[in-house]
Order: C-alpha cells, then structure tokens, then sequence
C-alpha cells in the first residue's frame, strides 16, 4: 500500500494503540517526492515510562512460558509478515527510498530470521558440571527483563521484526525504538502484531531519537540494550548507560570496509564483487557492510576500474517504487547533501572521478553511483564512513601494504579478499581486523554465522545462537546432595 497520508498513526504500549503523551506529532516525508506521508507520534520520557512498567509487568509470564511455546508466537509474527509482503516492502521503499524490491525481499529476510530463532528455542538450556559425590552444579539461563532494541533506517521492517527475535524468545519483554527516518513499517509491525502477543510484551515507540533514546538508554528499568546505527550514536549509547548502572548493551555500528583484489584473483568475478559488495543495488551504498574501500594490486587494477565503472554506469537510478528500479534515493534530503560534501571534497582536493559524483535533478535525493580513483589512503574519503553510493579505489603493490592499510582504519566490521590460492585466503582471514570476512564473494549474510564488528564497529554478535544467549543472564546452581551413605540408608544417626 502507499501510506495514506491522513492514518491515524499510534504507538504500541501495553497492548493498546496509543499517541503519544500530549498527543504531539511529527510528519514523516517520502525522500523521492519530499510528499508528507504520515504523522507519527512523538513519543517522550512518560511514554517510556509507560511502556517499562506494561513491560516489568508483563515479562515474568511471559518468562514462565516453555521456550518452544515463544518459538510458536515468533513462527506467528513471520507468518504476518509474509501475508503482509507486499505492503510493508512498499511502505519502505516510500519512506525510506530504497527500491521496492529490495524492501520486499527485507521482508522474506526478517521472516526467514524469526523462524530461524524460533528454531533455536532449544539453544536456551544450561549445562551440568561434574562435582564430587555430596553436589550437584548446573547452570541456568535467565531473561533480563525489559530490553531495548534501537534500530536503524536503512532495513527498516528486516531490522524492526527480526531484531525482536532473540530477546523475545528468550523470554524478555521489548522496547523497540523505530528509526527517526523511516517509522511507518514498524508502526505497521505494532498493529500486525498487537493481538499476537501478551499485552506489555513487545513496546513500539517513535519519536526523535535524542530524546526518547536516551529516556530507553537510562532508564533504570531497562538493564539490556542493543542498538544499531552509527560510531558516534553507539558511543553516546554506552555513556547514557554508563551513567545509569551497570548495563549490558551490545553494539552494531559503522565500517569502512576493505574489499582487497590480490593479483592472482579472477579480475571479472572480482570487478562484479566490488559492485555487489557496495550494496547499490538494496541500499544504495547505505550499509554498515558496504565494501567501500576497494584495494586492488596495481598489476591489475586498470582492468579492474573498467569493470567497476562500467557496473556502477549500469545501475538503474529511478523511483523506489518501480519495480525496475535497482537504486533509489537516500534516505534524506539532509543526508543526501551530507554525501555532496564528501562529494565535492574528493573533487576539490584534485581526487580523479571515474563515474557518478552528481546529484540528479528534481526534488528526490538521489545521488549517482560514484567511483573515485587513485585515492591515497590517508584521504578522507578513504577514511570516513560516507554511508552511500561512493566507492574509493586504491592501487597496492605488495600484499604486507595491503595488509597495513587494511588495518589502519578505526572500524572492524567487515572485509573481502579475492585471490585464487586457498591458503593464501584463509591466512587473510586470520590477520584481517574484521569481524567478518567474505572470501571471494561480498555482502550476504548467512543465519548462524554470528555477525558483529571489531574495534569501533561494535561489541557483540547478531543474527546467531551467540545473539539469542546475549539476552539472557547465567545463573549457577549447587546443590548439596549430602554423604552418599545417606542415600542409600539414611544417616547413622537413623539406627
């Protein structure tokens, strides 16, 4: 469906559609038209509250529930996303301007993962430890609580209905913040799902993430927090939690991922890689894993350019909402002029511009796939995460250079290496800072294999086993059996 620009937008708290407190409201705005699609609520630090208190209530019954009965609500949610494909792929790709198809096929990847979790509800026992005779140890797996989740704009519905997966089946209830940017398909979620849950179990909340996230962050309430977005909003994260106790927060943030071309690679599936690997084609660059720093052996990177620019020229840039589309807007006009600067300072500092490096005409914020070359790597465009369709390449000429200035970045997220020996990469894999590395291939996740960054790209794991125990806390257990001889004839004291 396209938003009906007059729906009567509300939060989910305590199993109830609500506005926000006061009822104050903020317009959400399709970034290919600049069209008012929506007002959302505003929510604010009573509305947290709100929801903490449906939550503190609420979370020890849903807790008392056997695991595999959660799985089955999760397996209930996926199934309300999939009869609801279409609308909520179409609701994403106009409020946030991502192509239609993409945000569609978000909305197979969010069910996939749901049902995924739920699979795992019998990942959620402890383990015994051999004692002596009189004992017995075991360990336990409990739920925190209330825990947040903060999610970002550019997956909107995949990060909103898969990211509830792993506190809820571990018996939490949750408070999801929906991104400033795109809000409309999770409050969509809130209303899909309302009646599938206990009332208090899952929150929905809106509003300007400088104020409600910090309400989330701090509150007392709230002893678990996972948030995904950017290095300087996941720092800001961790202080407001610091400040408020002793929390657990796990963080998914920025990267400026290396994709590294050695000279025995095959130079086509490479160039192809490099293309795929930068996301234009489901984000338009606007990915945390974005390969967008492509280190090629000066031996072979003419060869490699040509095909990179020729696949970059070949991206279709077109209304989000058409099908043929394969790369829409960014998700502002505010952010769109943020990757102009980057735009203009590659150019204005003498950088060589292979393709792109414009901004189409008309009222969307589109910006052309982009390719700069000869970039040094001390450059900031080559330093600086840019979040959008913007491809930095440098030439190398040894693989122990290649290798340093791999390393030599602040972010740990991701990286790619293309070479044609087996152990050539697997000893790339181990010196790589990435906490996760594609060889000979780019970009896609696979379900189980834990996905988290190093350094400044984050703390903990998502999208995994690792993810689901993250929320939950261990509890140890003795238990004093007594003298064996009591068990089998009672105490001397009996006779």
């Amino acid at each position: 469906m396209n938003p009906d620009p007059g729906h009567d937008w509300r939060m989910l708290i305590d199993g109830r559609l609500v506005a926000a407190d006061g009822g104050a409201r903020t317009p959400t705005r399709s970034p290919a038209t600049g069209a008012v699609l929506g007002q959302v609520p505003a929510a604010t630090p009573a509305d947290v509250e709100r929801a903490v208190t449906a939550g503190r209530a609420a979370q020890p019954r849903w807790a008392a529930i056997a695991p595999r009965r959660r799985a089955t609500t999760l397996r209930g949610i996926a199934a309300v996303l999939r009869a609801h494909r279409d609308e909520l792929g179409r609701l994403d790709a106009t409020d946030g301007g991502n192509p239609v198809t993409a945000m569609t096929a978000d909305v197979d990847l969010a069910a996939d993962l749901l049902d995924r979790f739920a699979d795992w509800a019998d990942q959620l026992g402890g383990r015994t430890q051999p004692g002596d005779d009189d004992h017995l140890h075991y360990t336990l797996r409990r739920p925190y609580g209330v825990v947040a989740r903060i999610v970002p704009y550019n997956h909107p519905i995949m990060f909103a209905a898969s990211r509830i997966a792993a506190p809820l089946l571990a018996g939490n209830a949750v408070l999801l913040k929906a991104p400033d940017q795109t809000p409309l398909s999770a409050l969509r979620l809130g209303e899909l799902v309302a009646d599938l849950l206990p009332a208090g179990v899952l929150a929905v909340l809106t509003g300007d993430g400088a104020t409600v996230g910090p309400a989330i962050v701090g509150h007392p309430g709230v002893r678990r927090v996972a948030f995904t977005g950017s290095t300087a909003t996941g720092q800001a994260v961790l202080r407001t939690a610091a400040a408020h106790g002793v929390k657990h927060v796990s963080l998914e943030l920025g990267g400026k991922n290396p994709m590294v071309i050695l000279d025995d690679a095959d130079v086509a599936a490479a160039g192809a890689g490099a293309v795929a690997g930068m996301n234009f084609h489901w984000t338009g660059g606007q990915s945390c894993g974005s390969t967008s720093r492509l280190l090629v052996h000066r031996s072979i990177v003419d060869e490699v350019v040509e095909r990179v620019v020729a696949g970059a020229r070949s991206v279709r840039v077109g209304d989000p909402l058409d099908p043929a589309t394969e790369m829409g807007t960014m998700v502002s006009a505010a952010h769109r002029d943020r990757i102009a600067g980057y735009l203009r300072q590659g150019r204005e500092t003498g950088l060589t511009l292979a393709t792109g490096g414009g901004l189409p005409p008309g009222p969307g914020a589109y910006v052309e796939p982009t390719v700069f070359v000869d970039v040094p790597p001390q450059h900031p465009l080559a330093r600086a995460e840019i979040f959008g369709p913007v491809l930095c390449v440098t030439p190398f000429d040894d693989e122990r250079e290649a290798l340093r200035l791999v390393n030599d970045s602040p972010y740990g997220l991701t990286a790619s290496v293309w070479t044609a020996d087996v152990g050539r990469a697997h000893r790339w894999a181990r010196q790589v800072d990435a906490g996760y590395v594609w060889i000979n291939t780019a970009s896609r996740h696979f379900a189980g294999l834990p996905f988290g960054g190093v350094k400044d790209s984050g703390l903990g794991s998502e999208e995994s086993v690792e993810e689901l125990h993250s929320f939950t806390q261990p509890k140890s257990v003795t238990v004093h059996l007594g003298p064996a001889d009591q068990q089998q004839g009672g105490s001397r004291g009996d006779h």
